[in-house]
């Protein structure tokens, strides 16, 4: 009996600059956790993390060409991005909308819990002046980050006022979470209950006045039939 062939490897597709650059801001941001609750997000601590994950200066540059505010916002996509991997574990679509979204916004946070205070750091640093869009930029990432998980398919302007109005949900929790120092952050979810008890009264309101707006004529057809009107 003749040996059979070995079976071929298949060919590993060689990795992209970008996939590069992502495995060292990645390396950066590991090295640069431990110390950002005692220093900050600065340039030297970001040289000082480049340095100590083995990553030469020029290659720094390279993968995050924005410096200390790519850092940043590299560390808040980051959470984003394990906040999703988080949510998909769980039976969302059997979820009320509602308790989606409490639950996301709480997902968001928790996953950063060991890094509370890196992310209060990151949050007061992205509002300096010198951020520039950075901090609006981030949030939006968050919010459509947990709109999305949540399952939200909208395409119409339902799909900005959303994400306004979660803007405000979670900013505000996040603020009161940096501070919370009750057992399982009591507070925290006890306040995040409440805004979004505010948010769906809202809706509740907007909903009305759609119905309401839905059966009073088009402006622009009652306009046009003021300027052509019929049955001359």
């Amino acid at each position: 009996m003749s040996k059979s062939a070995p079976r071929q490897q298949k060919a590993r597709k060689p990795m992209s600059a970008e996939d590069h650059y992502e495995d060292v801001r990645a390396q950066i941001l590991d090295a640069a956790l431990p110390d950002v609750p005692f220093d900050g997000w600065t340039g030297k601590s970001m040289r000082e993390a480049a340095k100590k994950a083995g990553v030469e200066s020029g290659l720094a540059r390279l993968a995050l060409p924005g410096g200390t505010v790519d850092l940043v916002r590299y560390f808040i996509a980051d959470g984003d991005r394990r906040m999703a991997l988080e949510l998909a574990k769980h039976d969302l679509p059997a979820m009320k909308v509602r308790e989606r979204i409490t639950f996301a916004v709480r997902t968001r946070l928790e996953v950063d819990e060991h890094n509370r205070e890196a992310l209060r750091r990151a949050t007061a640093y992205l509002a300096l002046p010198t951020s520039g869009t950075a901090a609006p930029r981030a949030l939006y990432g968050t919010v459509d980050a947990i709109w999305r998980a949540a399952g939200d398919t909208s395409t119409d302007y339902n799909f900005y006022t959303k994400r306004l109005i979660l803007s405000g949900v979670y900013t505000s929790t996040a603020a009161v979470w940096f501070g919370d120092d009750t057992d399982g952050f009591e507070k925290t979810w006890a306040f995040l209950d409440r805004r979004i008890e505010d948010v769906m009264q809202i809706e509740k309101v907007k909903g009305k006045a759609e119905k309401v707006l839905s059966a009073l004529p088009s402006p622009l057809g009652l306009m046009a039939r003021l300027r052509y009107p019929l049955g001359r």
